[in-house]
């Protein structure tokens, strides 16, 4: 079972609100940089909080021989739509324009394409509304009924069968940039808002601390000597919604897919066997071998798919990950508080005052850290 949240210095126990830091408007990357691996990058030692300003290019240098660095191969997918509405009775009729953001499949039968969705406006769209996506030419491309009603926006959708869904998203779909990023240039972002070694589609939100890498950078770190390996988890907007609840005890996330293939559960075992460093890319593969870590009770890992919902907070045994690149996060995000469980809470809201002092780039197109 994951480790209730210690206590703060006061014996209390550790509020959401306890994981807060300012950070002025300006310092929220809108663009990429030209050059991926030019970023910026704060070294942190854990040991001791000692911090050092960096860039990624950095990392090989950083790494030793046979360290294990864990990749998450997962490929983000343009699941920002928009729709028309259309009741079932007058589905001749489609009025209304509606945005719909894709967040996660769901398997209930062979045959079914049913995917939880983020819908806006959301109050007026009722169960049995047909939506219907048109292609910028006004062709209908897909069509969706809604067939059942969450909390804040959300729906189950039910898509009409098409011969590769998937491809369909590719032509009408947009990429799914994060609300703080103010930009409309969908041509690039479909290459620049994924990692080089992206593969496996699934994602409705980019595993942001891969974005750094470049091939020259991953040559260089296999010429150094350093193992690479790839999980898959498919990131969805759970992940990085608000946390509506005052106590770190009352936080639960949203379930996310994942796949230990037999390559990677073998990489892991040896580099535990074998006492070698494993460095997680990004909180997605964290999340993920630590999930598998407690699953597996102590036993070596094993080859499978599953979903977690697990959520790190201070006081959580970390079991496999000895050290960490990840980007800046939001104030008061369950992100937040895996990196602070990692490196300590006190020593990474310091660390975020002296990124934000020395103006880092912050968030999904930002700068990152390496904690070790």
């Amino acid at each position: 079972m994951i480790r209730p949240p210690e206590g703060n210095e006061t014996g209390n126990t550790l509020r959401v609100a306890d994981f807060d830091y300012d950070l002025p408007p300006e310092l929220i990357a809108q663009q990429p940089l030209t050059d991926r691996s030019q970023s910026r990058m704060l070294v942190m030692n854990r040991s001791t909080g000692a911090l050092r300003d960096s860039t990624f290019a950095e990392l090989p240098s950083l790494l030793h021989p046979g360290d294990l660095l864990v990749l998450n191969d997962s490929r983000v997918i343009p699941a920002r739509l928009y729709a028309r509405r259309t009741l079932r009775r007058e589905r001749e009729k489609p009025t209304g324009r509606v945005e719909v953001m894709l967040t996660e499949p769901v398997v209930q039968s062979a045959g079914d394409n049913l995917w939880r969705a983020l819908v806006h406006p959301g109050r007026k769209i009722a169960i049995g509304e047909i939506l219907v996506f048109p292609s910028p030419s006004g062709v209908i491309e897909l069509q969706a009924e809604v067939i059942e009603r969450g909390y804040f926006g959300e729906r189950l959708l039910r898509f009409n069968p098409v011969d590769d869904f998937f491809a369909v998203l590719d032509r009408i779909g947009h990429t799914p940039l994060p609300p703080y990023i103010h930009r409309d240039d969908e041509l690039a972002d479909r290459e620049r808002y994924q990692t080089v070694y992206s593969r496996e589609r699934g994602s409705v939100a980019a595993p942001t601390a891969g974005l750094h890498f470049t091939p020259k950078i991953l040559d260089a770190l296999a010429a150094r000597g350093v193992e690479i390996s790839r999980l898959t988890l498919h990131v969805g907007l759970g992940t990085f919604a608000p946390l509506r609840v005052e106590n770190l005890s009352d936080v639960r996330l949203h379930r996310e897919r994942y796949t230990l293939t037999a390559a990677a559960a073998d990489s892991i075992n040896r580099a535990v066997v074998e006492a070698r460093r494993i460095v997680a890319v990004g909180t997605t593969v964290v999340r993920t071998l630590e999930h598998c870590a407690l699953q597996s009770a102590s036993r070596p890992l094993q080859a499978h798919s599953d979903e977690t919902e697990i959520f790190i907070s201070p006081g959580f045994e970390f079991r496999l990950v000895n050290a960490l690149l990840t980007n800046f996060h939001l104030p008061q995000s369950s992100l937040l508080m895996l990196v602070s469980a990692f490196a300590g809470r006190d020593p990474i809201l310091a660390a975020y005052r002296h990124a934000v002092e020395e103006k880092y780039r912050f968030f999904s197109y930002g700068d990152c850290m390496f904690l070790a």
